[in-house]
């Protein structure tokens, strides 16, 4: 029989794994103070340098958080690259030759391993670098949650049926957030975002040409570098926000309210429907804006894939660990 004195140090171990892992729900902001406590540091200096160069990336690591969780959960799995008989997400329907940032993640990630070798996640680098690109363009700062593991998994066909689309009513916007436990309201301050970065003119086409609810003096301006026939144009951008492209601010609910959204999903927020109020409220209070859009994404950043899911942390963010 083992003596007291190893059963105790087992316990005490045991109580230490409980306590440390992330697989029992653990997340929290200060999950890495004692394994990799420059976390943080190392993010918000490599993001900022990645910001100096374009000014955009911050719009698009955003992008990038948001693509990743509403796909089985936020676990890195976008990252993934097709290997093989792999096949991961990059090539789903609203992420290919459009999702970015992921050079950065990679430069993140290989900056952190030189720290902290194993220990920090993708999924968690996404996340805190989201809410950097954030910060660095004007927008509000929130403690994320941390402590989320790497799927070993990606899902195309997720990818594909549970992004929202450019082209969704306000009926399936609500119904794709709600999926993920999001309530109108997080769906309406979370599209939000859309305050910041830009979309290529195949999202938008169908919009500026044959919407009804579109001030037909933007509509004007945008076809100026869409043109009506595809692929005429199809990677041709333009600012989801007229106003203020690269700032973080509420700029966005006042071009609804014009009939001057860019995406016909915009658009829908404020369109005669259950949002119209909550976007008028948004116009006339930024702050109401930045404190609903935080208490959205923190819901969002605590999505994990469901239970069972083989999770690592990997090594490369673009492969899994051998």
């Amino acid at each position: 029989m083992a003596s007291s004195s190893t059963c105790r140090a087992w316990h005490c171990l045991l109580a230490l794994f409980l306590l440390s892992s992330s697989a029992y729900g653990q997340l929290s902001p200060s999950f890495y103070a004692k394994t990799c406590p420059t976390l943080e540091l190392i993010v918000r200096s490599t993001v900022t340098k990645a910001i100096l160069v374009e000014r955009r990336m911050g719009a698009s690591l955003l992008r990038l958080h948001f693509h990743d969780c509403f796909v089985q959960g936020c676990d890195g799995s976008i990252l993934l690259d097709d290997k093989g008989s792999f096949v991961g997400e990059k090539t789903a329907l609203p992420n290919m030759n459009s999702v970015r940032g992921f050079d950065v993640i990679d430069e993140i990630k290989k900056n952190v391993e030189l720290v902290c070798p194993g220990v920090v996640s993708c999924a968690d680098i996404i996340a805190v670098a989201a809410r950097d690109g954030v910060v660095l363009l004007g927008g509000p700062s929130w403690p994320v949650p941390l402590g989320q593991r790497d799927s070993t998994t990606a899902s195309l066909n997720a990818a594909n049926s549970d992004i929202p689309t450019p082209d969704y009513s306000l009926d399936q916007l609500i119904a794709a957030f709600n999926k993920h436990q999001l309530s109108p309201r997080d769906m309406t301050a979370l599209s939000g975002a859309h305050t910041i970065g830009y979309s290529q003119c195949i999202n938008f086409r169908d919009h500026i040409y044959n919407g009804t609810n579109i001030d037909p003096v933007f509509a004007t301006l945008r076809k100026r570098t869409c043109p009506a026939q595809a692929p005429n144009g199809d990677t041709n951008l333009a600012p989801l926000d007229v106003q203020t492209p690269l700032a973080f601010d509420n700029a966005y609910y006042s071009n609804l309210v014009a009939k001057r959204g860019l995406l016909n999903s915009d658009q829908e927020l404020f369109n005669g429907g259950s949002q119209d109020a909550l976007v008028s409220r948004y116009v006339i209070n930024p702050a109401l804006f930045a404190s609903d859009f935080v208490t959205a994404i923190i819901k969002m950043s605590k999505l994990s894939p469901p239970p069972g899911t083989p999770t690592q942390i990997r090594r490369n963010c673009r492969v899994i660990n051998s």
